[in-house]
């Protein structure tokens, strides 16, 4: 039974789903924008919202947990700088989903997930 199993496993071990997660995420966070399938744009979501508001506390600390989710300083560097200001005023949902259509070679549904403006 599946009680209070939250996420999707995407058909992968945990190593190389967390590996996916973090991948996309400091994409996500360095692009501002990036295209994928919907469920990993889902998954994705609350990476980027969670680093992103370690980024407002802006302490050495947050700044330490934030490295364990993003695997590039100068990410990091951006997030604490730049977005951190961007988003002082916005108390969360900075991330926006917008769904494409299928994929052309196996019809994945498609989606880009972006930092809103």
């Amino acid at each position: 039974m599946r009680h209070k199993v939250a996420g999707s496993n995407l058909s992968r071990p945990t190593g190389h789903r967390m590996s996916l997660y973090h991948n996309l995420t400091t994409e996500l966070l360095a692009h501002e924008r990036i295209v994928t399938t919907v469920t990993k744009a889902k998954e994705v979501r609350g990476m980027a919202e969670k680093v992103i508001t370690l980024g407002k506390e802006g302490s050495l600390h947050s700044r330490r947990q934030a490295l364990v989710l993003v695997h590039d300083r100068k990410v990091v560097d951006k997030v604490f700088d730049e977005l951190a200001k961007k988003y002082a005023d916005r108390s969360g949902g900075y991330t926006r989903i917008l769904k494409l259509g299928p994929r052309k070679g196996d019809a994945a549904p498609m989606a880009i997930i972006e930092l809103v403006k």
